[in-house]
């Protein structure tokens, strides 16, 4: 029999708000994320997301709003909440000065695990990031993508089930990126919350169950990472064809489509479903005409990201799309 399994927040907030002098950096935000999950916040630089992570993880502290985070409230249980909680920014923690092990050995000691335990935890966490014998050299020797690594694993060493990771993939290069975005997988598959930050909308669209958009000091949308995309006017089929007599054939057959002469192509709305591509393509079947190339087109994150942060225009779109969802 199948069993439903309700999953309980890991952090939620309401109402948090931040200034810094007359600057209102964050203005009244509401958040929820689910345990084991990955929730993504998005946004613009300067749009405040590097300070709800020092919020939320008590490295600064709110002018307003209420927070729990891992079941404790910031600001009556800061010490519980640094307890649970792991923290690892764009900006690596390791000390240049130790080996590898030496770092991790070090983190277990400010954990205050014994002998034995911090002994057993390095070295499950050296097999576990593949440090190898790299881990008894010093990170001066390191890639970027190992540093980033081995920072993670200081983090892991006292067994955090939450994890902020502000940004965690900056400057590395593709291998190494998705190298982490394995690591990140096999973590909330173990059950960990990861409450990421990133600047690569791509790598919020392959690791979120969740996406919020930050601007101006406000949450302007959140949802799934599909949900967001179905909310962004503009998918279309792009059809290309060899001459211009199967073009002219084509958009008497479909008469919904911006056609460009020049180009040979037509391009007809869609969300990209199965359904209406095969549609199109039965219509031009039985009217025997002969499509040379097609594309699909469906709004991504950087469609969603444009749309509703930066400009008063896009205030404005992110507006009509909003009345338009109503």
């Amino acid at each position: 029999m199948a069993t439903t399994i309700a999953t309980r927040p890991a952090i939620s907030v309401s109402g948090l708000r931040k200034t810094f002098g007359d600057k209102v950096v964050l203005d009244g935000i509401d958040l929820m994320v689910s345990e084991g999950t990955v929730f993504s916040l998005l946004g613009p630089n300067g749009a405040g997301k590097t300070t709800v992570v020092r919020i939320l993880s008590t490295l600064v502290p709110a002018d307003g709003g209420s927070v729990r985070v891992a079941g404790h409230d910031l600001t009556g249980q800061p010490d519980a909440v640094r307890a649970a909680i792991g923290v690892t920014g764009q900006f690596s923690a390791v000390d240049n000065l130790l080996t590898g092990e030496e770092n991790l050995k070090l983190m277990a000691d400010l954990h205050h695990l014994g002998r034995t335990e911090g002994r057993r935890r390095v070295a499950r966490l050296i097999e576990h990031f593949d440090l190898g014998e790299m881990a008894r050299k010093t990170p001066a020797v390191y890639s970027g993508g190992m540093r980033r690594r081995l920072d993670l694993a200081m983090t892991l060493v006292g067994d955090p089930r939450l994890i902020f990771l502000d940004e965690p993939t900056t400057g590395l290069d593709p291998r190494s990126r998705h190298a982490m975005w394995q690591i990140i997988r096999g973590l909330v598959a173990e059950g960990v919350t990861v409450f990421l930050t990133t600047q690569y909308l791509d790598e919020a669209d392959e690791l979120a169950d969740r996406i919020a958009v930050l601007d101006h000091g406000r949450i302007v949308v959140e949802g799934t990472p599909d949900e967001l995309k179905r909310r962004i006017p503009g998918g279309h089929i792009l059809l290309r064809f060899t001459d211009p007599t199967a073009l002219h054939s084509a958009a008497r057959t479909l008469a919904v489509a911006q056609r460009d002469d020049e180009a040979l192509t037509l391009q007809i709305p869609s969300d990209g479903d199965v359904r209406s591509l095969r549609e199109v393509l039965d219509r031009l079947d039985d009217a025997q005409v002969e499509v040379d190339r097609l594309s699909i087109h469906t709004p991504d994150l950087d469609d969603v990201f444009f749309a509703f942060t930066g400009t008063p225009a896009s205030a404005a779109a992110r507006d009509a799309i909003m009345e338009g969802h109503r």
